[in-house]
């Protein structure tokens, strides 16, 4: 550090070199105020001046007063005698004199003195570096707060869309799926007429069960996706096979009959999302009573999706054998005659409240007539009376179908690829005829 000494005395500047040689500090000296100013110009980095007060032309006071323009940092010492008091007080006030030394003054305590000050200088210095640092990270914080809000709402807005994309991927996943189930259980319904729409029908009598049973959305899908399918394995049976009942057929014709539901779970295994259906699908013609197959499983051994789907199949026989002129009570009665043995007793209440809203949907009810229309006459709102079969045999709409515009559209679509003969059957009040 810089240290500035001015006396017009020569003698007392070298006593004052010689008194700091031992200190850490540059000592320089000027012989006037005026030369001292000339040296300050000329070497601003002064850390500490020390002056007298009484000097020819210009004072130690009017001398700090100029020096403070151009070092206003440096610590500034003013040396003067007992009877200079007032002039080392005006060398305070204007000169901004941090404090004064008596002349002759003790070596040490000027020693003492020039410390002090050098280190209230360094820490004035180090105080504005640090106050520089600070006001340079606050302006560069926040310059990258400013960045980073931009950055996280380009980021949140690029996640936003991320996200849409893989909602709207999922969305179509989940379409694509029920559309594939959808294929499987045409394939299933291909087989014959006595099977036409009955795939379809037992789910949605599974999942009305299951819904009544309070069971959670997730297992009340899956019994729905292994009701739609529980049939999947007759596929690999003979179309005479398919066409007698258990009662008619030869043992030989029975056992292999009985491999349906094992070959049925086998053919979606590989899909594993349709793994859970898979077990659904092998036990749903065990019986309560342990006397079914494959497993000959009894009682609660039975999956309960399994169970639900055996009643489901069986109300949709009877439904359908019963469809013109059947009631409710009817089908009641021919499942209840079956409790304990082969079905789950405890499922009778909740197929008592399944069967009437379903003969209530039946498009023969009372009322109700039925008309042919062209594709071009469809509207929404109306009720298929009978499926909907292209050329080629495939189940398109099933009975009881409430028309849309998107089924309308894919209607249109389908038999433009594959025409049927004959129009469509809706059924419609008669109040609208």
């Amino acid at each position: 550090m810089r240290i500035l000494f001015v006396d017009d005395e020569a003698n007392i500047l070298k006593s004052l070199r010689r008194l700091f040689d031992d200190e850490p500090f540059e000592v320089e000296t000027a012989a006037s105020g005026e030369d001292a100013l000339v040296f300050l110009r000329a070497k601003a980095e002064v850390g500490v001046i020390v002056t007298d007060q009484r000097m020819p032309g210009m004072s130690g006071a009017q001398f700090l007063e100029k020096a403070r323009e151009i070092v206003p940092e440096a610590v500034r010492i003013v040396l003067t005698g007992y009877a200079d008091v007032v002039a080392a007080v005006d060398a305070i006030n204007k000169g901004g004199a941090h404090r004064y030394i008596t002349k002759p003054w003790n070596d040490q305590d000027l020693v003492l003195a020039v410390r002090e000050a050098a280190q209230r200088y360094s820490l004035v210095r180090e105080n504005r570096r640090l106050t520089g640092v600070v006001l340079r990270q606050n302006k560069e914080l926040k310059e990258w707060n400013v960045n980073l809000e931009q950055r996280v709402a380009g980021q949140t807005g690029e996640i936003r869309r991320q996200n849409e994309t893989l909602c709207a991927l999922n969305e179509k996943l989940q379409r694509n799926f029920a559309d594939m189930l959808g294929a499987f259980a045409a394939l299933i319904e291909l087989r014959g007429s006595a099977s036409r729409d009955h795939s379809r029908n037992v789910a949605a009598l599974a999942e009305r069960i299951a819904c009544s049973m309070a069971l959670p959305a997730e297992e009340i899908e899956t019994i729905r996706v292994a009701a739609l399918l529980h049939d999947i394995g007759k596929i690999g049976c003979s179309d005479l096979l398919l066409r007698k009942v258990e009662k008619s057929m030869t043992p030989a014709e029975k056992a292999a009959y009985m491999e349906h539901p094992v070959r049925g779970q086998t053919a979606i295994d590989t899909i594993e999302e349709l793994r859970p259906a898979g077990v659904i699908i092998r036990g749903h013609h065990e019986c309560w009573d342990g006397s079914g197959f494959p497993d000959n499983l009894h009682g609660e051994a039975i999956p309960v999706g399994s169970r639900i789907v055996a009643v489901a199949d069986f109300l949709d026989h009877e439904i359908a054998s019963r469809r013109n002129g059947g009631t409710p009570d009817s089908v009641l009665d021919a499942l209840r005659a079956l409790l304990g043995t082969r079905f789950d007793p405890r499922l009778f209440r909740c197929a008592a409240e399944t069967v009437p809203p379903v003969f209530a949907e039946l498009p023969q009810a009372a009322g109700a007539v039925e008309m042919e229309l062209s594709l071009e006459d469809l509207c929404e709102g109306m009720v298929l009376s009978r499926d909907i079969v292209s050329g080629t045999g495939i189940l398109l709409l099933r009975a009881g179908m409430t028309l849309d515009s998107s089924s309308i559209k894919g209607l249109r679509r389908n038999l433009g690829l594959d025409p049927g003969s004959g129009g469509v059957f809706v059924v419609m009040s008669g109040e609208k005829v």
